[in-house]
């Protein structure tokens, strides 16, 4: 197990590297923890969770809901779970999202901590302390930015996941190559979905250099004032429609970050908008989707990016550097229609 111990401006963050779930009982102790996973989680791994106090949630995005987070607390309840109680979410980001969030409103905040068992929340979702749910069709429009005390990493957790979930964790990774990695962004281009899944070694190093980037991120910028927004390339577009449509959020993002690099054209002069087309293709995510761009617009005016008549978009200069532009919404609106 490879400890790396970050200090973010609200609280020290340990990541247990190829670790082993075995770990946990070391970290927290067995008699004062809740898990917290979901179906699909819990029946591949049944073995793994005899003797914990669990609770299991239906799987999926649309239970990332108020009603989700009342039915923990009143299980919380049942189990007594009190101050020194530690709330450990074992999934991917649904779970970490929901746990990271009952965690900071239970008793007005108890401890809590990650084993993130896919591949977007190894490399994203349970990093930097983002936790929230979703109301109608606004994603995360309630939460709160809270670190948890450690992330453990179990790799054997991605033995039983979907090809899918797979496709849908490497838009998270292509977006991190895009705004910050070029050199990464060229290993990728080299590479596939199939060379990671047989490489266990090229597997863990892209998996810390992409965590790497984001804990670089968020500890310059913890609470999205600046630089952090650059993690919303391909989001601002991609959450309009990921549940409009009820894509998975790789996929919604993938197209985000197509429609991204065509604005980046647009107002940046952006010329590399074809190799990240090439690269999404490549590892599996779509690039276009006929979207009602009257109906994505809507959802856009509540986005928390905007701030009053602007938004605050994430474009590319060139592959590696993302930067943050703010764009009129009216204007925004405009090229949108024409993309």
């Amino acid at each position: 197990m490879k400890k790396k111990s970050v200090q973010f401006a609200s609280g020290q963050v340990d990541f247990y590297f190829d670790g082993k779930f075995s770990d946990l009982k070391t970290l927290t102790g067995q008699p004062h923890t809740v898990l917290i996973t979901d179906e699909n989680v819990f029946q591949a791994n049944e073995k793994k969770f005899k003797g914990w106090n669990t609770i299991v949630l239906n799987a999926g995005e649309q239970f990332k809901v108020q009603q989700t987070v009342n039915e923990i607390i009143e299980q919380l309840i049942d189990f007594g779970a009190d101050r020194k109680t530690w709330l450990v979410g074992i999934g991917g980001g649904v779970i970490t999202d929901l746990t990271g969030y009952v965690a900071a409103i239970y008793m007005r905040g108890i401890r809590c901590g990650f084993i993130p068992t896919s591949i977007l929340a190894m490399v994203d979702a349970s990093i930097g302390g983002k936790n929230g749910i979703d109301i109608g069709v606004y994603k995360n429009l309630a939460g709160t930015i809270r670190q948890p005390q450690f992330l453990l990493y179990d790799y054997q957790f991605l033995k039983s996941l979907p090809q899918q979930e797979w496709i849908n964790g490497f838009a998270e990774i292509i977006k991190h190559a895009c705004i910050k990695d070029v050199r990464m962004f060229n290993e990728l281009s080299a590479n596939d979905i199939a060379f990671y899944q047989k490489n266990k070694k090229a597997l863990s190093e892209l998996i810390r250099k992409n965590a790497g980037i984001k804990i670089k991120v968020v500890k310059n910028d913890e609470f999205e004032q600046g630089e952090r927004r650059l993690l919303n390339f391909g989001h601002t577009l991609g959450h309009a429609i990921e549940n409009l449509y009820e894509l998975s959020h790789g996929q919604a993002i993938a197209v985000g970050m197509v429609e991204a690099s065509k604005l980046s054209q647009k107002i940046r002069g952006f010329k590399q908008t074809g190799k990240v087309v090439k690269i999404l293709e490549q590892y599996g995510l779509p690039t276009t989707l006929p979207y009602d761009k009257e109906k994505a617009l809507e959802v856009l005016k509540m986005d928390k990016k905007r701030e009053r008549a602007a938004m605050n978009y994430i474009l590319l200069d060139k592959i590696g550097k993302g930067i943050v532009e703010s764009i009129p919404m009216q204007h925004l609106s405009q090229m949108i229609q024409e993309l």
